[in-house]
C-alpha cells in the first residue's frame, strides 16, 4: 500500500465525514478493496479513524449554531444502544456475509438518492 494513496483516501474521507456526506464508504471500501485488511478490521479501523474528524466536526458544527443540541443528544442515546446491538450482529457474521451485507446497503443507499428527489431545507 502507497503511503501517498492512503493519505489521499484519508483526507477524501475526513472532507466528507466532514461535511456529513458519508466519508468512512470510501475508507472502508478502499481499505478492503484495495489493501489486504479483512472488511471487520476495516469497519474497526474507519471506528477509530473517526473519533478525531467527529470531534473537530461537532465543535466547529456547534460553533456555528449548526446542530441542535437536543435532537443530536436524544439521536446518539438511540445510535449508543443500537452500536451495541450492531457491534455484535456483525461479530456473529461471517466475513463474506458481511461484505454482502455492505454492498446491499450501499447499493440500496445510493439507489434512493439516485431516484429521490432531494430537498434543501437550509434557510
Amino acid at each position: 500500500m502507497s503511503w501517498w494513496l492512503a493519505a489521499l483516501v484519508g483526507a477524501a474521507s475526513g472532507i466528507l465525514a466532514s461535511m456529513g456526506l458519508g466519508g468512512g464508504f470510501i475508507l472502508v471500501v478502499y481499505l478492503a478493496l484495495c489493501t489486504d485488511i479483512a472488511q471487520k478490521q476495516a469497519q474497526g479501523i474507519n471506528l477509530l479513524f473517526f473519533i478525531p474528524i467527529i470531534i473537530i466536526a461537532v465543535i466547529l458544527h456547534l460553533k456555528n449554531r449548526m446542530i441542535d443540541v437536543r435532537t443530536a443528544l436524544l439521536c446518539s442515546a438511540a445510535g449508543a444502544g443500537a452500536t451495541v446491538g450492531g457491534f455484535y450482529l456483525a461479530r456473529a457474521m461471517e466475513g463474506e456475509a458481511l461484505r454482502t451485507a455492505f454492498a446491499i446497503f450501499v447499493i440500496l443507499a445510493g439507489a434512493k438518492d439516485l431516484f429521490s428527489k432531494g430537498v434543501d431545507k437550509q434557510n
